[in-house]
């Protein structure tokens, strides 16, 4: 099977749970669910069809239904913006940026706005940072749940035509605030630990850490015109290659510090927690210009993060727990697309030949109808239940899928997102 002929047959499956009521359209986040907590979010909910409609365009023409649809999706993350008490990339306002700005559709301005009500002293505190663990107002920092996240949705609304600079510039402020300076750089905590009521723990890659963030300064630096910026992301990158493990298997950084064996695998190698993530740092810092870190270009770091990952072992389940997940956060096409993104800036066949892997493993680990089911290991019924959005399910595949068949067609095009659109220029 090609990879677009399962890509159509898995979107069309996606399509299948679309469900609506009297406040628009609908996802379970597995198949046969009721309405989920997070609806309209990007990464469970309705709002991550948008992206998943952004890589259609590139592919085809939007079917009738398929329009309606996104016209649904833009109305219904309107309407919830000026009520919105969250704020994260994943699940809040910067997510609905993300969603409107994939449509678009208008809106952004709308949810800069609120988040400009939202800012507390410290930032934008949510929900989840919860006693006891964490002391009442608690912020994260990171570029996915945290102060991190403002400031990447509001560079890519800058990118956008809307005014966001002076947002842009609160974020910053509250982040390096927080960093800590240690002997070999800069440090940031997920939540800091004047915040904590307990022994921090780490997560240093991407999605949750010390990678993400200096990411996300190195864009802001060029940006914003601040080069001071840029060099605090030099430094946290430099204390980042401290903490990591470089070999003749590449550069890996461990998933969780201190870690436990209740966290399983030290290393894993998907965008969230791996070197498919965090070679996005190391992208940031050559769009920023940085000529050397711990005296190697941020390209070799960069090279060595997907060198990780290409010699780890994935896509194969090595033991009970490694890579039981096909998905784009944590497992195989968030992967995939990495090495799409590598092919496309360095133009490395070998790149294109790993991608092409994840695919094959995807069409290999595919249901008839077009859906995924990810393993849970210590489960009785180790297999569970089809997963529908973007980030964790069918949605996000497929479009994985619709993009790698055009890349082996020979159409390098890719569809710019908030969290990448400096990886691939």
């Amino acid at each position: 099977m090609r990879y677009g002929e399962l890509a159509e047959t898995s979107w069309a499956w996606v399509l299948d749970q679309v469900r609506w009521d009297d406040d628009g359209p609908w996802i379970p986040e597995y198949a046969g669910d009721e309405h989920p907590e997070d609806r309209d979010s990007m990464h469970n909910g309705i709002g991550g069809l948008a992206h998943a409609l952004a890589e259609l365009r590139l592919t085809r023409p939007w079917t009738p239904a398929e329009q309606d649809l996104a016209v649904a999706i833009g109305d219904r993350i309107r309407t919830t913006i000026p009520t919105a008490t969250g704020t994260t990339f994943f699940v809040g306002l910067v997510s609905s940026i993300g969603v409107l700005t994939a449509l678009e559709q208008p809106g952004t301005d709308a949810a800069l706005t609120r988040l400009q009500n939202l800012q507390t002293t410290d930032g934008w505190p949510e929900s989840f940072l919860d006693e006891p663990r964490y002391t009442p107002g608690a912020v994260a920092n990171d570029i996915t749940l945290g102060t991190g996240a403002i400031l990447l949705g509001t560079l890519w609304s800058l990118r956008h035509g809307s005014n966001a600079t002076d947002l842009a510039h609160r974020a910053v402020e509250l982040l390096l605030g927080e960093r800590e300076e240690l002997p070999t750089g800069v440090n940031w905590q997920f939540v800091s630990r004047r915040f904590r009521q307990d022994a921090p723990t780490e997560m240093p890659n991407f999605s949750h850490g010390l990678a993400g963030i200096a990411a996300v300064l190195a864009v802001a630096g060029v940006e914003l015109g601040r080069p001071e910026l840029v060099d605090v992301a030099r430094r946290g990158a430099e204390h980042l290659v401290t903490i990591g493990v470089t070999d003749d298997r590449g550069f890996r950084v461990p998933r969780v510090i201190p870690w436990a064996e209740r966290h399983g695998d030290e290393f894993t190698f998907n965008w969230c927690h791996g070197g498919a993530g965090t070679a996005a740092a190391f992208a940031a810092l050559e769009y920023a210009g940085i000529p050397s870190v711990a005296g190697e270009t941020p390209t070799t770091w960069r090279r060595r993060c997907l060198d990780g990952v290409r010699y780890s072992g994935i896509p194969e389940r090595l033991h009970p727990g490694f890579w039981d997940n096909d998905g784009r956060c944590c497992g195989t096409a968030g992967v995939g697309d990495a090495f799409l993104d590598a092919w496309h800036r360095d133009g490395d066949d070998r790149d294109l030949e790993f991608a092409v892997r994840m695919g094959d493993t995807l069409v290999d680990h595919a249901y008839p109808d077009g859906y995924w089911r990810f393993v849970e290991h210590r489960n009785e019924d180790p297999l569970l239940r089809p997963g529908v959005g973007w980030m964790q399910g069918a949605a996000g595949i497929s479009a994985y899928l619709f993009r790698l068949q055009r890349a082996v067609d020979g159409d390098q095009r890719a569809v710019e997102r908030m969290e990448n659109w400096w990886v691939s220029p």
